[in-house]
Order: C-alpha cells, then structure tokens, then sequence
C-alpha cells in the first residue's frame, strides 16, 4: 500500500474529475484503507466495440493507473458479453450488436494498447462473460425485478428516444444492469467512468445496496473534446489521436487544437500534475504568453506519455522542419511497387493510413499530393516505372520506388 495521506490521495484521486458520489463516503473509505492496509477495489469497465484507441479513451485508463500507483486494486472489466448487448450510451438508436468471438478478437488489440497506460503487472483483468454468461433465465428475471421501466426512462437517451418514438429494445434495458451486476460480483469500492456514463455506474451503486454489498463511490471523468475543439474525441468524427499513433503525428495533430481547450487537454490528456495545472491557468490568462508555445509543451508532453522525452524533441525537430519550414524529412520511408497497383492501395498498405476509406476521404480533400501536385481522382493508378515521393496530410511521407 502507498502511504500517503488521505488529503493527498483524495487530491490525487480527484485530479480532473467531472464529479464524484458521494464525496465524504470516498474520503471515508480512503481513510479505512489508510488504517487497515487493505487497498481499495477501484473498477473500470470497457466494452471492446471497435479494436483502436485514442486518448480520448485514456482519460478513464490514467485515472484507473492513478489507483495502482496509490497501491489500490485495479480491476478492468472487459465487457466481452455486454459488448454483445451493445451500450445505448449516447446513442439516438440501437447500437449493432457484436458476437462474443468478435468481442474477444477487439479485446486482444485493447489490453495490448492500454499497456501504454497501465501496469499490466499489477492489473487484475476479467471478462464479465464469466459470470453474465452463467446466468440462467430466472437470474436475469430476477436481476431485472431490481429496478422499474419508469427508472429506466430517468435515463436521458433513454427519455429522447422514447418521446420521440425512436424504439427502444427491451435488451437495451439489461445493459445498465449487467454492468451493475459487474460491481456486485467484483465487490468494487469505486467504479471509474466518464460522464456519459453517469446512470450506469448509478446503477452499480444501487444494485449492490439491494444485495447487502457497501455501495461503490463513483468517479466520473469528462469526456476530451477532440483535435477540432468542439465534438468529443472520435474516429468517426476524424478528431482523434489515436494511442498508437507514431510520435510525429501525435505532436502535429496536438499543435491544431484551438486555444480554448488546451487547459482540458494538460488535465486530461497531458495528465499534468495539479501545481502544473495552476501555472497553466495564469499563463493562459497572460497576454504576454504565445499560446502556441503553450501548445508546443502540451504536445511534448503527450508524445513523451507513449513514447519518451528524446522521441517528443525529434518529433518536435520533425514538425519544425517539415511543417513550418515547408520541407521534406531527411529520412523517408521506401515502398517497392511490385506492379501497377491503385494509389488507395498503396497508401493503405503502406501504413501511412489505417485504411483504404481514409485513403479515399483524404483524396477527395485533396489532400494526397505526388511530388507535390495534389491527386483528386480516387481511382488514380500508379504504373510501373514511377518513382515519386508521396505526401498525405501535413506529415506523412513516402518514397514509392520500382
């Protein structure tokens, strides 16, 4: 167990929290751990929907590491069996839902991204489909028999969709209690999430009363606004950093955030300590600061997370040189073209993006460029005998060579 004082893990705990319930019962169970040695469970959940995270998904990890490195148990839930009821969180219909094999298959990429984050040896990592998946019909009737239709419409997406007669499936229903049902067999303390996520962790709270458990405090994080500054962080959106990022990237897609979300993001993102954060504030406010020095800092930091300090400063260099000296790397990665091949494919498979509909949606921006001259067909061939250097966005390069 750490030793520090209640005040400071309480400081620690509650760093960039949206909210936390109930306050004096955290303090008192913090304060029970303190004088009995016996760490507190601290669970998150995650539901492996899609196999790519961004740093938007960091802000309940780094919080859940805020535990270990307190000496508190860290549970992650890997919601392998409600990621096949799919969680209506935000959502304006159902979501699709996912098989468990596909599930598991996410899960896999998930763990192996969070080890950013998390210290994998001392992490406790179960897939809820251990216990959801034992239930028989008679547990869940009398899971369900634990809450009311009317409870459930308290919840807001729930409320939109019904007053707007979008339909609501009764299955959605049981997401919020399979996950309390979580809390009940990990007999968690407190529950990490983010706002979204309010009802849900209520949820846990309230069924673990019904069965005689303690009930968990919760601890509900913001969500990370996304490079654009105004939607939340998603790949869908096309705002996001992604944890996998190369360090280049990372720095140049940090620099284009707008100014009004840089505190957020040295909270969030940066997971900047709390006398840090207060030097931020004043030079936010002093005209006299360059906000793009600021966000030069915020950048450095981030790359230096997933990677290290040296890394931050070559992707700084990086970004000086090829960004706002408009010029090319000293150093550009080589693709053999084997035989004449679509320019989407080679982007694709070159890695320089994840994907061939990127590879299109960049294209239409005309944002791909062949020794500088911008390509705007998406059916754009390469034949043999080209040899060119590609340039896709701001920062990525590649050398096609046969």
């Amino acid at each position: 167990m750490n030793i520090l004082s209640v005040d400071e893990q309480y400081k620690i705990i509650s760093k960039g929290a949206a909210e936390i319930i109930p306050e004096n019962e955290l303090r008192s169970k913090i304060e029970n751990s303190v004088k009995s040695g016996v760490p507190l469970v601290a669970k998150l959940g995650c539901d492996p929907s899609r196999p790519d995270l961004h740093i938007g998904h960091s802000v309940v990890l780094r919080k859940l590491r805020h535990f270990q490195d307190l000496g508190h148990k860290a549970v992650l839930v890997i919601g392998d069996f409600t990621a096949m009821i799919g969680d209506p969180t935000g959502r304006n219909k159902t979501r699709p839902q996912l098989t468990l094999e596909e599930a598991k298959e996410n899960a896999k990429t998930y763990l192996n991204q969070a080890k950013a984050i998390l210290d994998m040896d001392k992490l406790k990592v179960c897939y809820n489909s251990e216990w959801l998946g034992k239930m028989s019909f008679s547990d869940v009737i009398k899971l369900s028999s634990s809450t009311t239709v009317a409870r459930m419409l308290e919840r807001d997406d729930f409320n939109k969709r019904y007053n707007s007669e979008v339909p609501i499936s009764l299955h959605e229903f049981l997401y919020p209690l399979a996950q309390a049902q979580d809390s009940v067999e990990l007999v968690s303390d407190i529950e990490i999430g983010g706002t979204d996520q309010k009802f849900n962790l209520l949820m846990g709270r309230n069924l673990q009363k019904d069965v005689g458990q303690k009930p968990q405090c919760i601890l509900t994080m913001p969500i990370l606004e996304g490079t654009d500054g105004i939607e939340k962080m998603s790949k869908s959106y096309g705002n996001d950093i992604g944890i996998s990022d190369s360090a280049n990237d990372m720095y140049g897609k940090t620099l284009s955030i707008p100014d009004n979300v840089m505190l957020s993001w040295f909270t969030l993102a940066a997971d900047a300590d709390n006398q840090f954060l207060e030097e931020v504030k004043l030079k936010i406010k002093n005209s006299d600061v360059n906000p793009m020095e600021l966000k030069r800092d915020l950048a450095r930091r981030i790359v230096s997370l997933y990677y290290d300090e040296k890394i931050a400063l070559d992707a700084e260099n990086h970004f000086n040189q090829v960004t706002v000296a408009k010029g090319m790397p000293d150093e550009i990665e080589e693709y053999n073209l084997k035989e004449e091949d679509f320019l989407v494919n080679i982007i694709a498979d070159s890695g320089l993006l994840k994907s061939k509909s990127e590879a299109r949606r960049m294209i239409k921006q005309s944002a791909v460029k062949i020794d500088g001259e911008a390509i705007k067909d998406i059916q754009y061939k390469v034949s043999m005998g080209d040899s060119f250097v590609l340039k896709v966005g701001k920062r990525k390069f590649l050398k096609v060579v046969n």
